[in-house]
């Protein structure tokens, strides 16, 4: 699809850096670069340029040099956005790359959009929405688990997991329909049983991507994590731990964690937002008792939970009280102080976690032991990054409206209805999954999702 603006915009970041870089995409692109660019080789003519090749030259403007630039070149449809593009790499600074682009406008371009370049791959055909979605989930990624994850959508990975799905419904939706609408012809019957094993089998891969879901908002995300406990089990020690180096203060003074202490740390290819609470007990210090009810506030709001016990004194009632708060929710137990010798009977705490692990905050030798403890309980121990995530609750909805469109498909078929009424219900989960990917998406949906991107992406 060939868009009538040709768009101009920075694609660096802003602030002082090597270089910044504008890109130009259009039909437009290459006669405006030829007005701002001149070749150093006076023999070559930038309009005249071909594609993946690169020319050295200036940026002038009135006549005057105002920077080294680099003229990369693509033609359509082989660029990203399946246009012609030209992106010009200056000096990095804000006000080169500022006066670079104002002078590309000036000569014709128009501003993009937020995401206007992708919108255009995805327009152009050579992206799917899901992957248009992942150019997003990669810029902002947190992680070096969730870049993974992010690159294999980039690459067509959850488009083609869908794509499977769909094509196996189409074939299903083409044969019930030629069985229904057409009996005088001689079309092959579909037994029920056939049908309801294909229905469950897709309807399997659809929930296989649900429940994976929120491991790949972990990834994207990161997770809000909350330390908690009583006070002088140790919790600022474990922050440090984590953090790699004194983010808290750690006294033998209870209560020296009045507030919420936050750090943000990669543990286990995860993001995690820490916060360090101040010590769960009963106090009659006003300062202390609002500094433990910000505490349980966090707990209740944590996406995951460390919940330090000490191991050198024996289980009490504030430390069952904590661990049934923290049951439920993704939560690592964590007995500390275990080079003293043990006295905790972790029995009273093991039905409301499910994973304790016995470490000494002091001994750096226990971060791996915490590490790969919280992998476990958040679910990415094992992950494969090339395996397929839906990455945001629009492609969620979708999903879950493709699986339960299935599962009436089913019982329609369970209940001995006619196979038409099942037909309908596969064709409700083919419009779903198209709607995931893109096909079927309105101008709303795609709106929206490109508003959620920056400039010159």
């Amino acid at each position: 699809m060939i868009q009538e603006r040709t768009i101009a915009a920075i694609a660096t970041p802003p602030g002082a850096g090597g270089i910044a870089v504008v890109r130009l995409s259009g039909e437009e692109a290459y006669r405006v670069a030829a007005k701002v660019f001149r070749p150093a080789n006076p023999r070559k003519q930038l309009e005249q340029a071909k594609g993946y090749t690169a020319l050295f030259g200036h940026f002038v403007q009135d006549g005057r040099v105002c920077d080294e630039v680099v003229a990369l070149c693509f033609r359509a449809p082989h660029s990203y956005t399946g246009e012609d593009v030209v992106e010009l790499s200056c000096h990095g600074g804000s006000t080169v790359s500022s006066q670079l682009l104002r002078a590309c406008l000036d000569a014709g371009a128009q501003a993009a959009g937020p995401g206007e370049f992708t919108k255009r791959a995805l327009l152009a055909g050579r992206i799917s929405l899901t992957q248009a979605e992942a150019v997003m989930d990669l810029i902002g990624s947190t992680s070096k688990q969730g870049a993974a994850a992010a690159a294999a959508a980039m690459e067509g990975a959850l488009y083609r997991k869908i794509d499977g799905v769909r094509a196996h419904l189409i074939s299903l939706a083409g044969h019930l329909a030629a069985y229904t609408d057409y009996p005088e012809e001689d079309v092959p019957e579909l037994s029920l049983e056939a049908l309801a094993s294909s229905l469950r089998e897709d309807r399997k891969t659809l929930e296989e991507l649900i429940r994976g879901y929120d491991t790949g908002a972990v990834l994207r995300r990161g997770v809000q994590t909350a330390i908690v406990g009583s006070p002088n089990v140790g919790k600022s020690t474990l922050l440090n731990l984590l953090s790699g180096f004194e983010r808290a203060i750690v006294t033998p003074v209870a209560g020296t964690t009045r507030d919420v202490v936050e750090q943000e740390i990669e543990l286990a290819g995860v993001r995690l937002h820490l916060a360090d609470t101040a010590g769960i007990r009963q106090t009659d210090d006003v300062v202390e008792a609002e500094g433990i009810r910000r505490s349980f506030a966090r707990l209740e709001q944590a996406g995951f939970v460390l919940a330090v016990f000490d191991a050198s004194k024996e289980a009490d009632s504030e430390d069952e009280t904590l661990a049934r708060r923290c049951a439920g929710r993704p939560a690592l137990a964590i007995l500390n102080k275990n080079d003293l010798p043990r006295r905790f009977d972790e029995h009273v705490i093991a039905p409301y976690f499910s994973k304790i692990v016995s470490i000494s905050a002091n001994d750096p030798a226990f971060l791996k032991t915490v590490e790969q403890a919280a992998a476990e309980v958040l679910g990415v121990a094992n992950l494969d990054t090339d395996a397929m995530l839906l990455a945001n609750e629009r492609q969620l909805a979708c999903a879950k409206a493709a699986r339960d469109a299935l599962t009436e498909a089913l019982d329609a078929v369970e209940a001995g209805f006619t196979l038409d009424a099942a037909g309908v219900c596969v064709d409700d989960a083919l419009n779903a999954l198209y709607e995931l990917t893109g096909e079927h998406a309105s101008d709303d949906v795609i709106e929206e999702v490109f508003s959620k991107f920056c400039v010159g992406k």
